[in-house]
């Protein structure tokens, strides 16, 4: 979801690409440092520079391209419905970038507590690392259970996807409810002003 939602709407500028430079692709990483040493990578290995920019993006093209599967019939976000990844390159794509980093499932059991699952990399390049560990956690998402709960926010302006919390949420933030509410309002007096 976080790397998905690195396209958003940004106020009067219009859609913001979090992605959009270099330097925003580190700034981004740096915002997702917890997460990633989950994975096992530090933040500090990652050198972000065009080829890892590229890479992430196509990752998120994927990961948009089968979010708008997902979420069908309903329209998918405004972001990108024009463009979308044809849902089968899409899958290929996921599914390459995934493969690029064989691992094994190592079995940590500490003294005290439960035993968990890890995985072990032979990979020694950290972008490679990377791009493997989104394709995987989008893989998992995609195969989940939550995966039911996707939903495309359909607020003005909104180009965001959420999970659906609850049985009546229809937008990703009480802030685009509110902008929902205010357009509908809006044309419903704009509709009784507006006569002969």
């Amino acid at each position: 979801m976080a790397l998905a939602s690195t396209i958003h709407h940004g106020g009067d500028d219009g859609i913001v690409d979090d992605l959009d430079t270099v330097r925003e692709v580190a700034r981004w990483l740096q915002q997702q440092s917890e997460s990633l040493a989950a994975e096992g990578l530090a933040v500090g290995d990652l050198v972000a520079d065009e080829e890892l920019r590229d890479a992430i993006i196509g990752v998120r093209k994927a990961v948009r391209a089968l979010f708008a599967r997902v979420v069908s019939p309903a329209p998918p976000s405004p972001a990108d419905a024009h463009r979308l990844m044809p849902a089968d390159e899409a899958l290929a794509h996921l599914n390459a970038a995934a493969a690029r980093e064989p691992v094994a499932p190592q079995l940590h059991w500490p003294a005290e507590g439960a035993p968990a699952a890890r995985l072990l990399s032979a990979e020694a390049d950290p972008h490679v690392r990377l791009v493997a560990a989104l394709a995987r956690d989008a893989v998992d998402f995609l195969s989940g259970p939550e995966r039911e709960q996707l939903r495309a926010c359909h607020a003005p302006r909104c180009v965001r996807y959420f999970l659906k919390s609850h049985g009546r949420q229809e937008w990703c933030k009480p802030s685009c409810g509110n902008r929902a509410r205010v357009a509908r309002h809006y044309e419903r007096t704009r509709g009784t002003t507006a006569g002969p």
